[in-house]
C-alpha cells in the first residue's frame, strides 16, 4: 500500500530543510575561505566577487600549522592504538572469564562516562606536575601526557563496547579453536579478532575522532611544542585582528583526514555500533 500523498511532501520537506541545514554552514566555510579578509569581514555575500586560494597558502605560514597536524596526529594515532590494544585484551577477559569483581569492574568502567572530563582537569594537572618534579618524568606538556589524559576516557567506553561485542561472538568459535590446539591467545587473535573487526574499528574511530578534536585537555596539558591543532588554531585569531578567511581553510584542511577515514570505514562502524549495542 503506498503511503498517502501528505506524507511524502512532509518526508521532502523535512529532508530538504535538514540538508539546508547541513549544507549550508559548509559552503559557508568553503566560499570564506576562498575570500580576501577584507571580503570575509564586510557583509556577507552568498556569491563571492573575487576568489582567491591565497588563504589555502597562507595557513602554514601565519602558524605553524604542519606541527600542530603533526602533533594531532601523533597523539591520536597513539591514543587509538593503545585504546584498541588494551580494549582487546580487557574486554576478551570480562567476555570470556569467571573472576572475582567482574560485576564491579564493568559498572566501574561504564559510570566512568558519567562525569564531565572538567572534573579530571585539575586532578591530573596536579598528579602530572607532580610526578614530574618527583621522577623527572615529564608528562605535563608532552605528547605522552596528553596520550594518557586522552586514555582516562576513551579507554572505558571503548572496553564497555567491546564487552557488549565480544559477547556478541559465539563462545563456540572458541572453543573449536581451543580443540585445534590453540591457546587463549591464540582463540583470540586468530577466531575472535577477526569476527569483531567491525567492533574493533568502531573503537578505533570513536578514540581517534575523539582525541583529534579535544580542546579542553589540549589547552592545558600542551605547550607550544606539543599543542595539537584544536588548540592550534586559536593562533589565528590575534590581538589586531582575526584571520577568518585562513580559519576557514585550515578547519576545512585539517577535517579531510577524519572526514575520508570516516567514509572508508562507515560499513565497519555502523557495523561495529550495532552488534555492540545489543546482547
Amino acid at each position: 500500500m503506498a503511503p498517502p500523498r501528505s506524507f511524502l511532501w512532509t518526508r521532502r520537506i523535512f529532508l530538504t530543510l535538514l540538508t539546508g541545514f547541513v549544507l549550508v554552514p559548509v559552503y559557508v566555510m568553503v566560499s570564506s575561505s576562498l575570500k580576501p579578509l577584507a571580503d570575509v569581514t564586510d557583509k556577507f555575500r552568498w556569491l563571492p566577487s573575487d576568489l582567491t586560494i591565497r588563504p589555502y597558502i597562507d595557513i602554514w605560514s601565519t602558524v605553524p600549522l604542519a606541527k600542530y597536524f603533526a602533533n594531532s596526529l601523533i597523539v591520536a594515532g597513539a591514543a587509538t592504538v593503545c585504546s584498541v590494544v588494551i580494549a582487546v585484551f580487557s574486554a576478551y577477559a570480562v567476555s570470556r572469564y569467571a573472576f572475582r569483581g567482574k560485576r564491579v569492574f564493568t559498572v566501574t568502567v561504564l559510570s566512568t562516562q558519567m562525569f564531565p572530563g572538567i572534573l579530571f582537569l585539575l586532578p591530573l594537572f596536579l598528579l602530572y606536575v607532580n610526578i614530574g618534579n618527583a621522577t623527572g618524568i615529564a608528562l605535563f606538556g608532552s605528547r605522552g601526557g596528553l596520550v594518557l589524559t586522552y586514555l582516562t576516557f576513551s579507554l572505558p567506553f571503548s572496553i564497555w563496547m567491546l564487552i557488549g561485542y565480544f559477547d556478541s561472538v559465539p563462545r563456540d568459535l572458541d572453543e573449536a579453536a581451543l580443540v585445534d590446539g590453540c591457546g587463549p591467545l591464540g582463540a583470540l587473535f586468530r577466531v575472535v579478532v577477526p569476527a569483531a573487526i567491525p567492533g574493533i574499528v568502531a573503537v578505533a574511530v570513536y578514540a581517534f575522532m575523539t582525541a583529534w578534536g579535544e580542546v579542553l585537555f589540549a589547552s592545558v596539558m600542551t605547550n607550544d611544542t606539543t599543542r595539537t591543532l584544536a588548540v592550534g588554531l586559536q593562533g589565528y585569531s590575534t590581538q589586531n585582528d582575526v584571520y577568518w578567511n585562513q580559519i576557514m581553510a585550515a578547519s576545512l584542511v585539517v577535517s579531510v583526514p577524519v572526514v575520508a577515514g570516516f567514509l572508508l570505514l562507515q560499513r565497519y562502524l555502523v557495523a561495529g555500533l550495532t552488534a555492540g549495542a545489543v546482547k
